[in-house]
């Protein structure tokens, strides 16, 4: 019987072979390509994890800092080489989520549960 080490690293390399890994990972260098991009892509994702890690904590975003998120999603929507890969990479974690949710249903784990859905 396989390692399940062996077996994540398998899934692993599974996932990168599929289009929507791909395609996130094509449209993620042309958006970096440019130095102003890639600026306001960090502070976006900066930004979006600092409010993950605020909400996940029982705490209410600043509303300062939700303004502040609104208008950077307004500026890179804009942008159609951001936001063709801001959709490629949604795409990409909705795959993802799917495949953690299918692990979870199999170590008996509830994971809408967790996320208080």
């Amino acid at each position: 019987m396989e390692n399940i080490y062996d077996q994540a690293r398998a899934l692993a390399s599974a996932l990168k072979e599929t289009e929507e890994y791909r395609e996130y990972t094509r449209l993620k260098a042309v958006a970096y390509d440019d130095s102003t991009n890639k600026s306001l892509l960090d502070e976006y994702k900066r930004l979006q994890y600092r409010m993950q890690m605020t909400l996940a904590s029982g705490k209410s975003v600043d509303e300062d800092e939700m303004q502040k998120m609104q208008r950077l999603a307004s500026i890179l929507q804009f942008n159609p080489d951001v936001s063709a890969y801001m959709l490629a990479e949604f795409r990409f974690q909705r795959m993802l989520s799917e495949v953690f949710q299918i692990l979870g249903e199999a170590a008996g784990i509830d994971l809408d549960a967790l996320a208080g859905k």
